[in-house]
C-alpha cells in the first residue's frame, strides 16, 4: 500500500470510527427520550431507515440534522460537539469533498437517445425560469447561454462513468447553467412528451457521473449537486404522476440527500412537500405529518417554508380526521401567505400573486375536503367548495392537467356536503378526460368521488346516468 492509500485508510477508518461514536450516542439518547426510530425520524423529517443507518454508523449526519436531532432530544449539543470533534482527514484542494455514498446507483432511465432537442421556443433566456434557480448563484439572475452554444445535450449518454458526448468542451458554469436552461424546457413540455421523464433521468445520470468525478477529484460537486437536487425532483414528480410511486420515493430521496450535502434549503423543502403528496396518496397521515413538520423544520426565517408546512400539517391532521388542528393549521397557512415577502417571492415564485393564492386555496380545499371525508362534517365540505371553486377559478387555460384535477374535487366537495346532482353536473364535464388520464392524483381523485356518488346515492337518476357515462367513457 503506497504512503497516501494508507493515509486515506486511516482518514477513512478515523472517520468511521467517529461515526459509530455518533451511532451509539444517538441510539442511548433516543432510547432514553422513550422514542423510537420511526418517532424521532417524525420529529426531524427524516425518514426512520435514516435514523437507523445513523444509529449503526453507516453514514455520516448531515450538519443540519445533527442540529435537529440535538434540539428534540434536548442534548445540549451533545452530538454536534461528537461531530465536531477533531480527526485526521485527508488533504485534498479546495473545498471537503462530497460523501461517496451520495453517488449510489441511481433509479429510472439510463438513456437519451431518440428524445431530441428542447423546443427552442422554450428557452429561457435568464434564470430562474420554472422556479429553477441558477445552481450556482442562486437568484442572481443569470443568463442563460443559447442552444446553440452547447452541445447537443440529448444526442445521447455518455461513457460508463463518465459524462456525455461534449459536455467537456464546455465551461463548467456554461454547462450548469444550460443544464438548468434544458430542465426548465422540459418541465415545460413534460405532460404533453410521454418521452421527457426518459430525458430527464438520462440527464440526471449523466449528471451524477460528473458530480461523482468533480468529487473524485477531491472537490465540492456544489453545482452538480444542486442541479441534481432540482432534476431528482422533477424526476420524481413525473413518475409520481404515472403513478410509479417507489421510483418517485427514490428521486426524492436522492434529491433529499444531495440537497442535504450543500445545504440548500429551498431544495429540501420542496422535495419533502412532494414526499408529503406520496404519503398522502398512500393514505398515511403519520408520515405525511412528519414531512410536513420537517418542512418548518428547514428555515424558520423562511416564511414560504412555513407556510408549505402548515398546508401539509392541515391535510395530515385532515386524513387523521383532526379537525381542530386541521383549521388551526388553515389559519397559520392563510396568515403566512399574507406576509410573504420579496424574498420568499424569489425562492418559491409559484407562492406569489394569482398562481400562490390558486395553491393556496387548493390545498385548503383539499384538506376541508379530505377531513369531511374522514368526519362527514358537511360544514367542512361547503368551505371545501368555496376554497376549490375559488382555486379552479384562477387556474390558466392551459393548465389543462390542474383544471381536471380541482373540476373532479370540486365535485367531490359536493358529493360530500350532501349535492350528488351538482357533483354529477361538474364531473359529466370532464368524465372522458379523467378516465383517460394516466395521472395518480387525478385517478384518486376520481377514484374518491365514485365511491361517494355510489355508495349513497346509487339509485338516484343523475348517479345511475353518471355510471353509464363511466362506462361508456372507458370503452
Amino acid at each position: 500500500m503506497t504512503g497516501g492509500s494508507a493515509r486515506a485508510a486511516g482518514s477513512a477508518r478515523t472517520a468511521g470510527a467517529c461515526w459509530a461514536e455518533f451511532g451509539r450516542r444517538l441510539r442511548t439518547l433516543r432510547r432514553a427520550a422513550g422514542l423510537t426510530q420511526l418517532q424521532l425520524g417524525l420529529r426531524v423529517g427524516y425518514h426512520h431507515s435514516a435514523v437507523s443507518k445513523l444509529e449503526a454508523g453507516l453514514r455520516e449526519p448531515p450538519g443540519e440534522l445533527v442540529r435537529r436531532l440535538d434540539t428534540v432530544l434536548q442534548t445540549g449539543g451533545e452530538l454536534a460537539a461528537i461531530v465536531a470533534a477533531p480527526r485526521e482527514v485527508p488533504r485534498r484542494a479546495g473545498r471537503s469533498p462530497a460523501d461517496p455514498a451520495l453517488f449510489a446507483p441511481l433509479p429510472g432511465a439510463d438513456t437519451l437517445v431518440g428524445q431530441g432537442a428542447p423546443d427552442p421556443r422554450m428557452w429561457p433566456a435568464r434564470l430562474p425560469a420554472e422556479g429553477l434557480v441558477c445552481p450556482l448563484h442562486g437568484t442572481a439572475g443569470c443568463a442563460v447561454p443559447g442552444p446553440d452554444e452547447l452541445p447537443a445535450l440529448l444526442d445521447g449518454p455518455g461513457p460508463a462513468g463518465g459524462l456525455s458526448p461534449g459536455w467537456g468542451a464546455v465551461a463548467e458554469t456554461e454547462l450548469l447553467h444550460g443544464l438548468t436552461a434544458v430542465l426548465a424546457c422540459l418541465i415545460r413540455e413534460a405532460f404533453g412528451h410521454e418521452g421527457r421523464v426518459t430525458a430527464v433521468e438520462g440527464l440526471l445520470r449523466a449528471l451524477a457521473r460528473w458530480a461523482d468525478e468533480v468529487n473524485s477529484a477531491g472537490r465540492l460537486p456544489y453545482g452538480q449537486l444542486r442541479l441534481g437536487a432540482q432534476y431528482a425532483q422533477v424526476a420524481g414528480r413525473l413518475r409520481m404522476e404515472r403513478g410509479q410511486i417507489g421510483v418517485a420515493m427514490a428521486w426524492f430521496g436522492h434529491g433529499l440527500r444531495w440537497a442535504d450535502a450543500v445545504q440548500d434549503a429551498p431544495a429540501r423543502a420542496t422535495l419533502l412537500s412532494d414526499m408529503c403528496t406520496l404519503v398522502r396518496l398512500d393514505g398515511d397521515p403519520s408520515l405525511m405529518l412528519g414531512y410536513a413538520q420537517g418542512i418548518g423544520a428547514v428555515d424558520g426565517r423562511r416564511r414560504w417554508t412555513a407556510t408549505l408546512s402548515h398546508l401539509y400539517q392541515a391535510r395530515g391532521h385532515a386524513l387523521a380526521g383532526d379537525a381542530a388542528q386541521c383549521r388551526r393549521h388553515i389559519a397559520l397557512a392563510r396568515r403566512g401567505f399574507a406576509r410573504l415577502d420579496r424574498r420568499d417571492h424569489l425562492e418559491a415564485p409559484w407562492m406569489a400573486g394569482a398562481e400562490g393564492a390558486m395553491r393556496v386555496d387548493s390545498a385548503i380545499g383539499g384538506a376541508l375536503r379530505d377531513l369531511a371525508v374522514a368526519t362527514g362534517d358537511r360544514t367542512a365540505a361547503r368551505r371545501a367548495v368555496d376554497a376549490t371553486a375559488r382555486s379552479r377559478a384562477q387556474v390558466p387555460l392551459q393548465m389543462r392537467g390542474a383544471r381536471l384535477l380541482l373540476t373532479l374535487r370540486l365535485a367531490d366537495s359536493w358529493a360530500c356536503a350532501g349535492d350528488p346532482g351538482a357533483a354529477v353536473a361538474l364531473v359529466s364535464e370532464v368524465l372522458p378526460e379523467a378516465v383517460r388520464s394516466r395521472e395518480s392524483m387525478v385517478t384518486a381523485e376520481l377514484r374518491g368521488l365514485h365511491s361517494r356518488l355510489t355508495g349513497e346515492w346509487a339509485d338516484l337518476p343523475e348517479v345511475r346516468e353518471y355510471r353509464e357515462r363511466l362506462l361508456a367513457a372507458g370503452e
